[in-house]
């Protein structure tokens, strides 16, 4: 099949190991990707030039930044990620929902990403939430995923009008980080262009300590692989 003969997919894109995994996925199943990105005041801006370059290795046709504001300063907030609380290090992971937690922030992604799918005609969205090795956001559950597609199709002109049926991808949320690293190396994910940290310093090294770097790290290990990105000193 020829890239314009391909179905057209989504593909929420953070710049992280998972979503750049769950690109590399959609492509081998053969779909012209518009890779959706979202700069939402993240303090960890870093990911969106790591997505520029993801998208760009794994040949998405396009890829679009959204601009959301989900800081204090657009009137949401609460969370270690876009506001001045500090991000939790060496964290237990029986601790509970941490405050790298964005309120209803997959919720929001993939209500745009499914604007811009009805747009762009496409019926398939991606996205990389996993469900066993995370940091126990409820919004990367499977009941989640599978409420949301039934959302999309009670929600959009295409689907009631009979045009098509939404499916929603999560084809890593029930593998191990091991598991992701290994098929992504297979797909040939270059992880030296991805950047998973919630942390990182000014220069943007990852800091090694937070729940995404702790995650990354002990995945790659299990995967017998190094991690190819760069970390900095630990930090107090």
């Amino acid at each position: 099949m020829s890239e314009d003969d391909a179905k057209t997919a989504v593909c929420l894109l953070s710049g992280g190991l998972d979503s750049a995994t769950t690109l590399a996925i959609a492509r081998r199943e053969g779909f012209r990707c518009v890779a959706l990105s979202f700069d939402y005041g993240q303090r960890h801006r870093f990911e969106l030039d790591a997505a520029r370059r993801v998208a760009a290795s794994l040949g998405a046709c396009e890829h679009r930044v959204v601009r959301l504001d989900l800081s204090a300063s657009g009137g949401f907030g609460h969370s270690a990620l876009t506001d001045a609380i500090d991000v939790p290090k060496d964290r237990d992971e029986a601790e509970g929902i941490p405050v790298t937690y964005v309120p209803a922030r997959n919720t929001i992604f993939l209500s745009v990403a499914l604007a811009c799918a009805e747009v762009v005609g496409a019926f398939d969205i991606f996205l990389g939430v996993n469900a066993i090795d995370y940091s126990g956001y409820p919004d990367c559950r499977p009941a989640f995923v599978e409420a949301f597609e039934r959302l999309a199709n009670l929600a959009t002109a295409a689907a009631v009008e009979g045009r098509g049926t939404y499916r929603i991808h999560a084809p890593l949320i029930r593998m191990t980080k091991a598991e992701i690293i290994r098929a992504g190396l297979d797909l040939g994910v270059d992880y030296a262009l991805t950047h998973s940290c919630y942390d990182p310093s000014p220069d943007g090294l990852a800091c090694g300590r937070c729940d995404s770097c702790r995650l990354r790290l002990a995945g790659f290990a299990a995967a017998g692989a190094t991690d190819p990105v760069a970390y900095g000193n630990s930090r107090d």
